[in-house]
């Protein structure tokens, strides 16, 4: 690809996997997001909005997949694009890598939030005169974000290590909470619940509020792009990145779909667990009793923490490529890389000091907080459809190994329409009356966001950035590894 290598290869097929699977996470998707679909659609669109986003999510890492097959770098998406493109390859590259690297630190200050709440939510089971409050919560968050910075200090092979744990937690954390639904209950719903319709977002129109609930599985299948980016130490990546995504998906969506029906059928009281402060974990509480409860919970936030992990993992590889290629102030210091550990060190710093940014307005107020962190699927999604979108105008694509053949821009051009779709939802008010409280402000942030980086390319970066850097001849590149 034309860099010399700095980084080693210590991840392995199962590796590659496992920082998708822990980066999408159903637990931690599922019991964030579940509450906004009790009220946008109800079990109708939990159970069978989640089996359809999850086939359409599919398409997008299969497109994804076969660009990380030709292309295995770090800069993944950023890095495709200016390959890619037939014009303008540094505008192309330069805007998705923004979006990716906006993406990817609200995705780590989101996930890291959500953990520092049901902590909190955790203390006040056990402990009932504890009173939580918003900068406690911000409190926490900050500590969780340094510890997974010192994780990721130190080797890959420690990365690598926890991730492994992290997917045998999400399974069997995921076994034993459907089990525990399943076999505890005296009573559950009937089968036809699952065709039960709720609609309380304020909207009268019920088609509206269905295509809202779709939020709820979008919002879960994010950051599937950790394999790409941890592509250069991967080995094998030409073949195990692609698979990598498809795997990360595919167990996801399967798994998902048991974990949704044991909590839509664990259900007891709708219109009391759909209004009370955590929807999922109340239902817990009315299923199993306090202290199963408090055992599930421990499960959830236990996902949540390795989530956020191998989202900075993710977001610092990403940093590490851009930074390579002269793409963010002060590059030379972000694509450095460590003699001792073999990692980007003073990227992982950087990835844990912006998220904390994006924490701090939540000190005094969670509304802003939300509007900043909302960009986090917006941008990732945007970002993942550029490559595609121009990977489909491509006549010429020269695919890699893991490659889909004559089947490529078909499921290139419905992971493109998908990626549009879902972004618009993202984008549209989600409850009524539309109040400054209620308000979806992830339109203005977004286009903060491009706002900035259309000034500053026009203002400097065009001049001195065409995309994706070739530091010479494979020979000469190759003398260059690990130096």
């Amino acid at each position: 690809m034309g860099y010399p290598r700095k980084l080693t290869r210590r991840f392995h097929a199962f590796d590659n996997f496992a920082i998708s699977f822990t980066i999408i996470n159903i637990i931690s998707g599922i019991f964030s997001a579940f509450g906004f679909g009790m009220g946008a659609g109800g079990p109708r669109i939990l159970i069978f909005g989640w089996i359809g986003v999850s086939v359409m999510v599919l398409f997008v890492g299969a497109a994804m997949g076969e660009i990380a097959s030709a292309y295995p770098t770090s800069g993944a998406l950023y890095f495709s694009a200016g390959k890619l493109a037939k014009r303008h390859r540094g505008a192309w590259s330069w805007y998705t890598g923004w979006l990716n690297f906006v993406g990817q630190v609200g995705g780590t200050a989101a996930t890291n939030y959500a953990a520092a709440t049901f902590i909190q939510a955790f203390v006040s089971m056990q402990w009932p005169s504890y009173d939580p409050t918003p900068q406690q919560t911000v409190g926490i968050a900050a500590v969780i974000l340094v510890v997974q910075a010192l994780a990721n200090t130190y080797t890959v092979q420690l990365v690598a290590v926890v991730n492994r744990i992290s997917v045998w937690w999400l399974l069997v954390g995921m076994v034993v909470i459907v089990a525990a639904l399943t076999f505890k209950p005296s009573h559950h719903q009937s089968a036809s619940f699952a065709n039960h319709f709720v609609n309380t977002t304020g909207f009268s129109n019920g088609l509206y509020a269905a295509m809202l609930g779709l939020l709820v599985t979008s919002w879960t299948f994010t950051g599937f792009d950790g394999s790409f980016h941890m592509s250069e130490e991967t080995v094998k990546a030409t073949v195990n990145t692609p698979k990598g995504i498809m795997r990360a998906i595919i167990y996801s969506a399967l798994a998902g779909l048991v974990l949704m029906l044991a909590l839509v059928y664990a259900i007891r009281d709708y219109a009391g667990e759909a209004g009370a402060a955590a929807p999922p974990v109340q239902i817990l509480i009315d299923a199993l009793g306090m202290g199963t409860a408090k055992l599930l919970l421990l499960i959830v936030i236990g996902a949540m923490l390795f989530c956020g992990l191998a989202n900075m993992t993710s977001n610092t590889r990403q940093i590490f490529a851009f930074s390579r290629d002269g793409a963010m102030p002060g590059s030379s210091l972000w694509h450095s890389v460590s003699l001792r550990t073999r990692t980007p060190v003073k990227a992982v710093w950087l990835a844990a000091a912006c998220s904390l940014v994006l924490i701090i307005p939540g000190w005094w107020s969670h509304t802003a907080f939300t509007a900043i962190v909302s960009v986090n699927v917006v941008g990732l999604y945007l970002a993942y459809g550029v490559p595609i979108f121009l990977r489909l105008r491509l006549d010429d694509f020269e695919p890699g190994p893991w490659n889909l053949g004559r089947w490529g821009k078909p499921v290139a051009a419905i992971a493109v329409v998908w990626i549009l779709l879902s972004s618009v939802l993202f984008m549209l008010p989600q409850s009524s009356p539309i109040t400054t409280t209620s308000f979806n402000y992830a339109p203005i942030a977004l286009g903060a966001v491009l706002v900035i980086a259309t000034l500053w390319w026009f203002a400097t970066a065009r001049r001195r950035f065409q995309g994706p850097v070739s530091y010479g001849s494979p020979d000469e590149v190759a003398a260059m590894d690990l130096i």
